[in-house]
């Protein structure tokens, strides 16, 4: 009967020792999963910083077109004056060689 409570006692303390170990290799996956988490964390910090940063850069060329559109509607509307005047002088011009060539003038 001691032979048998030794060897229960020497299988307990194997136990011991294996879960042990156990323990061991869970607190080390544990530290190295929460290593793991602090730098997903500071990643998507440095993406969220990122994110911000390239908002405002979307907004400030949202306002430099804004204010391009005006720029051009501007020209357009310069370009447009222009261009009627031009076409009343070359209506005039015409105007003008038909009456001289038909003896109006």
């Amino acid at each position: 009967m001691e032979a048998r409570i030794a060897r229960l006692e020497a299988d307990v303390a194997h136990l011991r020792d294996d879960v042990g170990d156990i323990k061991d290799d869970v607190r080390t996956l544990r530290d190295k999963l929460d290593a793991l988490r602090d730098r997903i964390e500071a990643k998507f910090d440095a993406v969220n910083a990122a994110l911000a940063a390239m908002k405002d850069s979307i907004a400030g060329t949202k306002a430099d077109i804004a204010g391009l559109k005006g720029d051009v509607a501007a020209t357009i509307a310069t370009a447009k004056v222009w261009a009627l005047l031009l076409y009343f002088a070359l209506a005039a011009g015409v105007l003008g060689t038909m009456a001289r060539a038909f003896g109006w003038i």
